[in-house]
């Protein structure tokens, strides 16, 4: 049984490094939000400007917003998303990437090999792992941190959001099939109109010649 929950342990860390190798620019950003980062000049989410795809995470702040850098620390607006493979995905602030604190079960925001993350997610938890001393050192400078727990309902805004953009699209869908539905329909009851007044007018010429 042990060894069962090691290999699985090693499979999902295998497969969190995969995803952050295959598109490391994409680093800390939303599954849902790759698309918007596809294109080669990428116009910050705030809209006050654009910026091009290879200043994506290159530890510049571009955009007040941090659309720029959800993988790095450069923007402490930005939003970083962990992963967490075996777990529950969250967003934490970018200002945690790289403090030498694993905030991610998975240990994806502590990439720069400094502190070492063990990946926690199929105990059903972050480990809280590293230089506590140091974190508390640093609480003093990152005043305006929030809570976890306001991390957590954030990510579950994002979630709401996404969810009710997909119920748009399909009741959208929905719409545009009842719209033709009708259309169809009514340009049926018009053809039966017409063939009926047809046969209307055959059946009075061919009364009108035998009166004849």
């Amino acid at each position: 049984m042990e060894s069962h929950f090691f290999l699985l342990r090693c499979f999902l860390l295998l497969a969190s490094a995969a995803c952050s190798l295959s598109h490391p620019s994409l680093l800390g950003v939303h599954p849902l939000d790759e698309k918007y980062y596809s294109s080669e000049v990428i116009k910050c989410k705030d809209g006050s400007k654009s910026f091009s795809k290879d200043r994506l995470n290159d530890n510049f702040c571009d955009c007040p917003d941090g659309t720029d850098e959800p993988g790095t620390s450069a923007c402490s607006a930005g939003k970083f998303y962990c992963r967490n493979l075996g777990s529950k995905p969250q967003f934490i602030f970018s200002s945690h990437v790289n403090d030498l604190f694993c905030d991610c079960c998975d240990g994806s925001d502590e990439y720069d090999g400094h502190i070492r993350c063990l990946n926690t997610c199929v105990m059903g938890g972050n480990a809280e792992i590293g230089n506590y001393n140091s974190k508390l050192s640093q609480q003093a400078s990152f005043a305006g941190k929030v809570t976890k727990d306001e991390v957590k309902y954030e990510d579950l805004v994002h979630n709401l959001m996404s969810e009710y953009e997909l119920k748009l699209d399909i009741d959208g869908i929905g719409l545009r099939l009842a719209i033709i539905l009708q259309v169809v329909l009514l340009a049926f009851i018009v053809f039966l109109w017409r063939f009926g007044c047809r046969s209307r007018s055959k059946r009075r010429r061919t009364i009108e010649l035998k009166e004849i």
